[in-house]
């Protein structure tokens, strides 16, 4: 194969358009992301533009940033852009017939060619890539058949690997959609039969607010606030005669985190023996959480809170909310975090179900505040609670447990096929790419 290696300005000639501007007349402007991508920055009257001229690109030619080369901000105009104005900082230029525009893209982003453009600014710091010095580069390249024959090979692999990509998210998203279904079958009294011998699910929560009352009394948790009595056209569903609507606060002991700490990085509490967790420990399936990054000191231990072994805790702050986790041990966290420790009048398991089939409309309450969504305690209080009895709890839970395991090897099974298509074609697409190398 013959192949030759050229100075970029034997396949670049640089093209200045200048435009005067004119103050009542609308402009397209360009910008250029890390990846490539040229795209339209905003529309604006030329009254807005503080330049006198500027330069206009055309549709088909080569353009990049003299800031930003280094990180892979050049590429090639897109048509809807074609007339767009751009600053000197962004240089264009024509191809010439030797060079297939997209072989010349590739040739841009092979290792070869990113060393000679660090090796220009190597120890300078931030520096600007101005044309004579880009022109004066090279990149190897075969005739104009050879360079179409291998544009289409590695456009046909890429396109494979797209496809293939685009498949797997949909399985993904299908059997996230499945498991949804089931959480709600479960909640709904649908996923195992009912038990006529089973207690009546009032009888249990009479027990469960008469453990409460004597808890509260002893002091050893605070009396429920703000926990609103509901109608009938609330109810979002039927559930079995032997079940029972309440709400969430009416069940379950639930507490928020506590670390009063500003800022909340100040050494002098941490690195101690107390193991403490935020919400980046958290996650959508309510995972075990036997590790955290952080511990507390004795300091620390002061001014937070520690939660017990099989505690359910759930984000209620920014882009994690409503993510869950079940503490392997006992553990501390902040105010972002609420916690719902476990009882022996209830199954701890089917709670976490629950709170994972209402994650949807957990985040869908969320609010803004401070500039981060988040999520009101009372909220969660009053969430709308199907309570069946503790016998159908515990058949529920070993039901959902084995189809969740199911859900979670198939997704693993999507995930591994993903995965040896993709290096499979990524095989195949580096040989055709070692071809311009």
């Amino acid at each position: 194969m013959s192949w030759e290696r050229l100075m970029l300005k034997k396949i670049l000639v640089q093209v200045k358009t200048p435009i005067q501007i004119q103050e009542d007349k609308e402009y397209k402007l360009v910008t250029i992301s890390n990846t490539g991508n040229i795209t339209l920055r905003k529309v604006i009257k030329g009254s807005q533009i503080s330049a006198d001229q500027a330069y206009s690109v055309k549709k088909g030619a080569f353009i990049y940033s003299r800031l930003s080369i280094h990180t892979g901000a050049f590429g090639l105009v897109p048509d809807e852009l074609d007339g767009a104005l751009v600053t000197s900082e962004m240089p264009l230029f024509d191809i010439m017939d030797n060079t297939v525009p997209d072989f010349l893209i590739y040739s841009l982003k092979l290792p070869e060619f990113s060393f000679q453009l660090n090796n220009l600014t190597k120890g300078m710091g931030r520096t600007r890539v101005k044309e004579d010095t880009f022109l004066s580069l090279h990149i190897d390249i075969p005739s104009i058949e050879i360079q179409k024959r291998l544009i289409k090979e590695i456009s046909d692999k890429e396109n494979q690997i797209s496809l293939i990509t685009q498949e797997h998210l949909k399985q993904i998203d299908a059997l996230k959609k499945l498991r949804q279904q089931i959480l709600q079958d479960a909640v709904q009294g649908k996923l195992v039969p009912q038990d006529t011998y089973d207690e009546p699910a009032s009888k249990l929560l009479e027990r469960i607010k008469a453990d409460k009352e004597k808890l509260v009394r002893e002091k050893k948790i605070k009396k429920e606030k703000n926990l609103l009595s509901f109608r009938q056209e609330e109810i979002p569903f039927e559930i079995p005669n032997n079940w029972i609507w309440c709400r969430f606060g009416e069940v379950v002991d639930m507490s928020r985190g506590r670390f009063s700490i500003r800022p909340r990085n100040d050494p002098r509490y941490f690195n101690g023996n107390y193991p403490f967790i935020q919400i980046g420990s958290l996650d959508e399936n309510g995972s075990v959480v036997n590790n955290a990054s952080q511990t507390l000191n004795e300091l620390g231990k002061n001014v937070s809170k520690e939660f017990p072994v099989g505690t359910i805790a759930i984000a209620i702050v920014g882009g994690t909310i409503g993510n869950l986790g079940v503490l392997g041990r006992n553990m501390f966290f902040p105010d972002s975090i609420i916690g719902i420790t476990p009882s022996h009048l209830y199954n701890q398991q089917y709670v976490l179900y629950f709170l994972r089939y209402k994650q949807p409309a957990i985040k869908a309450e969320s609010y803004q505040m401070a500039g981060q969504p988040n999520i009101k305690i009372p909220t969660l209080f009053n969430l709308l609670f199907p309570l069946p009895s503790i016998s159908e709890q515990n058949r529920i839970v070993a039901k959902l447990d084995q189809l969740m395991t199911l859900c979670d090897e198939l997704e693993q099974s999507i995930q591994q096929n993903q995965k040896f298509t993709q290096e499979f074609l990524q095989v195949a697409l580096k040989e055709a790419l070692e071809q311009m190398n």
